[in-house]
């Protein structure tokens, strides 16, 4: 993998991909008053006819989504990560129990998003869509990764949450590798023998500077982006149980829940393995600058190098 460049926000991709999957005439975006902030009003600008916005009613948009994917559309419906919460009921009830292929997008998800403070910071929303049963959740790193896991939705069959974020983070994927991503399958950016480090969103970049700073400690580290948090990919981890001494996952959500938990669950059923989490332990966030949180709430490449050296001095 070559060095990242410097991208856009994945609420960015979120926003192009809308446009690229506006050729298909099934395809219908639903909003919530907050089509600036989750790029979805790229698409209301070029196709007006096949946008529906509902103002700040997200339950009323979740059923309205669910009515247009029974009746042969695919929906994209999305608002910030804090508010698709408000609708859970109607996600479980009304789209995923009967079936139905409705696309989420929840937007500023995380502490990552800052200065809007603790009420606006989702760090449950990935655990929360964890749980209902056929429910695909996704949390892209960067902005070209988001726009083609986004595409690949159309064809996907099941309902989805996806998760974005405000801010810019660097580009792990180019033009052409990002093409190799595929929703379901963890993707391999950094090989390494002796720590495997899991992560997702926003985190992902920060985990391939922990990996470099440890290579210079002699610790070989890979770095695994998974991008979708259910279905879980198995495979990837075998290898890492196989190949490595411990893994760390990383995070920006809760420790409870989330990617850390998932990767638990599955290492649990194989009789158990080195792990450690780097997230957010059990506290709401606060107010401030993004890198400032960040910092504040531990998640940073330090701790991710912190973890990653506990494993390999403990074993």
């Amino acid at each position: 993998m070559s060095a990242p460049s410097t991208g856009g926000a994945s609420r960015d991709g979120y926003g192009s991909a809308l446009l690229r999957l506006s050729a298909d005439p099934r395809v219908v975006v639903l909003e919530a008053d907050l089509g600036k902030s989750t790029k979805s009003c790229l698409f209301r600008a070029e196709h007006p006819e096949r946008t529906v916005s509902l103002g700040i009613a997200e339950q009323n948009m979740m059923l309205v989504a669910a009515g247009m994917a029974s009746s042969g559309k695919v929906p994209f419906a999305s608002t910030f990560a804090i508010f698709t919460e408000r609708a859970f009921e109607q996600v479980r009830n009304g789209i995923s129990r009967p079936g139905l292929a409705v696309h989420i997008c929840g937007s500023h998800g995380g502490i990552h998003t800052g200065t809007d403070g603790s009420s606006a910071q989702s760090i449950e929303d990935l655990a929360i869509y964890r749980t209902i049963p056929g429910l695909t959740v996704i949390t892209p790193c960067d902005d070209l990764s988001a726009e083609e896991l986004t595409v690949q939705l159309l064809d996907h069959g099941n309902a989805s949450y996806t998760r974005t974020a405000r801010n810019k983070t660097p580009r792990m994927y180019d033009s052409e590798t990002v093409k190799s991503l595929e929703i379901g399958k963890g993707s391999l950016l950094r090989e390494g023998g002796d720590i495997a480090i899991v992560a997702c969103g926003v985190m992902v970049s920060e985990a391939m500077e922990a990996a470099e700073l440890l290579e210079g400690e002699g610790i070989s580290a890979r770095v695994i982006d998974m991008h979708t948090i259910k279905p879980l990919d198995s495979g990837i981890l075998d290898d890492a149980r196989v190949n490595c001494r411990g893994i760390v996952t990383a995070e920006d959500h809760s420790v409870i829940g989330g990617l850390g938990s998932a990767v638990a669950e599955y290492l649990a059923t194989k009789g158990g393995f080195p792990l450690r989490m780097v997230g957010v332990n059990d506290r709401f966030g606060e107010s401030g600058a993004s890198s400032e949180l960040m910092r504040h709430m531990g998640l940073t490449r330090n701790e991710i190098i912190a973890q990653a050296r506990e494993i390999i001095n403990s074993v």
